[in-house]
């Protein structure tokens, strides 16, 4: 995507969120009484009766939510308007561009005289005669719900984020905004998504940020200093010497991805060394730092050939982990793998972290468009498309630590060690959002998983949810620390959705409480997983105040630089021979401050296996001189 083309995003992204932002801060404070400085007239809206009162509900426990996390109480209403802005825009652009893919009517593109709204007025010819363009609300919130059935994260009407709908007249302008003639052209990219994202926060924020404290105050400010867009020619290069490399040694040089992969370095002077042969739904693909997903998206690509091979084998077939069996007999015929290739990769293949929850929006709905695509172009019948319900987008944050709440909730879970577990999940992920995946909340969870196997195997009646019997005799062979941890964790997810359920969408807070404890869950599952390859742009410099004694104390060989932490943090998550790649700063590779991630990490745990040197420029607006590199984890590295 060109210059000229970005810049019209950017000014049409700027425009957008102005507009609903001033119209959101005029709703809360009119309707509402919260004002942008955090102070209104009647605190707990008091005066409001029926639907608005449980709306103010939900956008309280919302800012009360966020103050808890740090924020005064200023910066909680502004960091929520900005949450309303984002999904109420994120939303728009994301019908634009399913109209563009002919996977929605025409509902944004004409507004009103839209002719997919023509034909929803058409079964209910009252419906455009409701006030203030409440018909047209009406027509789009159907299309969210039908949506969230699949894009939950992004479509969702149960968020807090949610309640707020833009007037009439806003809408409108909006909707010029994102119909303007210059635009035309990007609806059908799949980066779209991800440039309105970079581009909701100004360069000027980014500035006042640095120009009042050099180090990241708290995540958000450490998410928003780091959004850089990483071109795609950096993406390839790094998935093809990753994840193209290492489908080549497992299948062989006649694999279609030898030619597709355009960056694969190949010496000519070198056989091939050979991996063992994976079913495709056993390769892990992780960006600790994801962002907008473009590297999974481009991961999407290479993963949609390298099912399609491994199906059409016919010497040599691996057997999956998951289902025991191999690709072609689970799927006999071809269209049968087609279509279930798109929904197969998001369930098992592609997995991606970050503190910022405005990314898990854009980087789902990237994927599930991309897989919209995939369904499209394999020539998959749309009736025959299986819903795709979950993505492995994950947002690092805090598990609530409401202590009313965590009492009221742990009456859910039945057995002891359980909620022990739990107790233990909420103090170990404290720093969640400050550090993301470099928080190693496995390793410090791992003695509590092993103090309750070796109970089992005391006491395993204290267990009986674990006790497997073979013949009417007591089996404890199958029984493991990862076995014991699943059963919690399925156990506490359950009790979850008890909870959440149980509030009959009455208390907000106890939404806010599960959601939150969910996701908390979902990080540290997926950080007791280990991948075949780690992908990333991550962010450079200083940690966040809030966590720098705990990130210092957990990285003493690459507590200089983020970056470098990322880095050797990504190592511990391969498997031996993983392939790690990265965009980062080039300062690694020769000051004496990274002396120790030169000879400590890089040489001894994973050794280059190709470099680039790119100098200033590539990473838009970020004035750092950058390399791209790939690494493999040696079979002796540190787990």
């Amino acid at each position: 995507m060109d210059r000229p083309t970005r810049n019209a995003i950017e000014r049409a992204t700027q425009r957008a969120r102005q507009l609903l932002e001033e119209d959101f801060a005029a709703q809360l404070e009119g309707t509402y009484d919260i004002l942008r400085t955090g102070v209104g007239s009647s605190p707990g809206g008091k005066s409001l009766k029926g639907k608005e009162a449980s709306r103010y509900a939900a956008i309280f426990a919302a800012i009360e939510r966020k103050q808890a996390s740090g924020m005064l109480r200023a910066e909680a209403v502004a960091d929520y308007l900005r949450d309303a802005a984002f999904t109420s825009l994120n939303r728009f652009v994301a019908l634009k561009m399913l109209e563009e893919r002919g996977l929605v009517q025409q509902c944004i593109t004409r507004g009103e005289q839209s002719s997919g709204y023509s034909e929803f007025a058409g079964m209910a010819p009252g419906i455009p005669l409701l006030p203030d363009g409440s018909g047209y609300r009406l027509y789009l919130e159907s299309l969210f719900d039908e949506l969230s059935t699949e894009v939950k994260v992004l479509f969702d009407r149960r968020e807090p984020a949610s309640i707020l709908w833009p007037r009439r007249a806003v809408l409108g302008e909006v909707l010029e905004v994102l119909n303007a003639l210059e635009l035309a052209s990007v609806w059908d990219a799949d980066e779209t998504i991800g440039w309105v994202y970079q581009y909701f926060n100004g360069v000027d924020e980014r500035k006042k940020m640095r120009e009042e404290s050099q180090a990241p105050r708290n995540s958000r400010e450490l998410a928003i200093r780091n959004q850089f867009f990483t071109p795609r020619y950096v993406v390839q290069f790094l998935v093809d010497n990753t994840l193209g490399r290492t489908w080549r040694e497992m299948y062989g040089e006649s694999t279609k991805l030898a030619k597709a992969c355009e960056y694969l370095v190949r010496p000519s002077d070198e056989p091939i060394r050979p991996r063992p042969l994976k079913d495709p739904r056993d390769l892990r693909i992780l960006d600790p730092a994801c962002g907008s997903g473009h590297f999974l998206l481009y991961a999407f690509d290479l993963l949609l050939s390298i099912y399609e091979e491994t199906w059409a084998l016919e010497d040599k077939r691996a057997t999956s982990e998951l289902t025991g069996r191999s690709l072609r007999e689970d799927y006999p015929d071809l269209l049968g793998l087609r279509q279930a290739a798109p929904g197969l990769i998001l369930a098992h293949n592609l997995y991606g972290v970050d503190i910022d929850p405005r990314c898990a929006q854009i980087a789902a709905l990237a994927l599930w468009l991309r897989a919209q695509r995939a369904y499209r172009e394999l020539g998959v019948n749309p009736s025959a498309r299986p819903l795709i319900q979950r993505t492995h987008i994950v947002v690092a944050e805090p598990m609530p630590e409401s202590a009313d709440l965590a009492t009221a909730f742990e009456t859910e879970i039945e057995r002891p060690f359980q909620r022990t577990l739990f107790e233990r999940m909420i103090q170990e992920m404290r720093l969640a959002g400050e550090l993301g995946t470099l928080l190693q909340v496995e390793l410090s969870l791992a003695e509590d998983v092993r103090r309750a196997h070796r109970q089992f195997l005391e006491e395993p009646t204290l267990f009986p949810e674990l006790e497997p019997k073979t013949h009417g005799k007591l089996d404890l062979s199958g029984v493991s620390d990862e076995t014991v941890f699943q059963e919690a964790e399925a156990t506490i997810l359950k009790a979850l959705r008890r909870f959440a359920e149980s509030a009959g969408g009455a208390d907000a807070r106890r939404h806010l409480f599960a959601g939150d404890a969910a996701q908390g869950v979902a990080l540290i599952d997926l950080l007791r997983t280990r991948f075949d390859v780690v992908l990333m742009n991550p962010p450079f410099g200083a940690p966040s105040l809030a966590a720098k004694k705990e990130f210092e104390k957990a990285y003493p060989r690459t507590k200089n630089d983020i970056y470098a932490a990322f880095v050797e943090r990504g190592i511990q998550l391969l498997h031996p021979n993983g392939l790690l790649g990265a965009i980062t700063s080039r300062t690694g590779f020769f000051l004496s401050s990274f002396q120790k991630w030169r000879e400590e990490v890089l040489l001894r745990e994973a050794p280059p296996v190709v470099f680039a040197d790119l100098g200033y420029g590539v990473m838009d607006a970020a004035m750092v001189e950058a390399a791209a590199y790939c690494l493999e984890k040696s079979v002796v590295a540190t787990p």
